[in-house]
């Protein structure tokens, strides 16, 4: 299955989540150390989206994440106070091209899918005809998590929370297709919200260095201060002891300054 991470937190380069650390989201990408329900590297594809005082950028590619010598630069030379990005291990039968790289977007969102729908596509098949026409028309990809995504904006749209809008997914889409691993991850830079269904998932939270507030986070469309940052990754990329595990069947909610877990409801 996929890895994936999201950032909050004073302005950082992406290359110090990405590049840096000794187990890092790159070398997840050819060696993973949990890749429970299959995989065995994550090499069809990877996205990486961060925020700017306009908005979320996405840089995605349908080649592996090592693959892109441009990469390390470009990480290196961009700094922001949040990040979501993942590298992709396609399920079989899906296609390995750009657009079927997370993260998926729109407006302030930036969404990915760790996992899988089982018997894709016939198990939710009626699930997708209760969504809006148009938002099917313009599926980015013909895959689960693009799917996933169509479903999660939806609730979005309507003005649900993000932990409510994943966990109704969640539970919809396991009343359909029993058996699915739904480790889903949003956040509209303010707010980390993931589940953990069938993989793993860790959190770390550091407090702000003393001496006073971090700086204004001038790279993010909010003025708000950072009083601390948080890491929710599907492994932890170093050995700082902060990391936490994420009991399988819950949801998380995190921001720079709390962080919330839901046990999920039983299928």
């Amino acid at each position: 299955m996929c890895r994936h991470l999201a950032y909050l937190g004073p302005p950082v380069p992406l290359g110090k989540l990405l590049f840096d650390p000794p187990h890092s989201l790159v070398k997840q990408s050819w060696a993973p150390q949990d890749m429970r329900g299959g995989g065995t590297v994550n090499a069809d594809g990877f996205g990486i989206g961060w925020y700017t005082p306009d908005g979320p950028v996405r840089y995605r590619r349908g080649t592996p994440i090592w693959s892109d010598t441009t990469l390390p630069g470009l990480t290196a030379a961009l700094s922001s106070t949040a990040v979501l990005a993942a590298v992709r291990s396609a399920t079989a039968g899906m296609p390995v091209t750009e657009s079927a790289a997370a993260p998926f977007g729109e407006g302030p969102w930036l969404f990915s899918h760790n996992g899988v729908v089982t018997g894709w596509p016939g198990s939710v098949a009626k699930l997708a005809s209760t969504t809006a026409i148009d938002g099917l028309l313009v599926l980015e990809a013909p895959t689960d998590a693009a799917l996933l995504w169509v479903f999660v904006r939806d609730r979005l749209r309507s003005g649900a929370t993000p932990g409510d809008a994943l966990a109704s997914v969640v539970a919809e889409v396991e009343r359909a297709a029993p058996g699915s691993r739904l480790n889903l991850l949003l956040t509209d830079g303010e707010t980390i919200a993931a589940t953990t269904v069938g993989h793993s998932l860790s959190v770390r939270r550091r407090a702000a260095a003393p001496g006073g507030e971090p700086p204004l986070a001038s790279g993010h469309p909010s003025s708000a201060r950072r009083a601390a940052d948080v890491v929710v990754a599907s492994e932890p990329f170093d050995d700082d002891p902060g990391w936490q595990p994420v009991p399988d069947r819950t949801l998380l909610v995190a921001t720079a300054t709390a962080l919330t877990t839901t046990t999920l409801g039983e299928p």
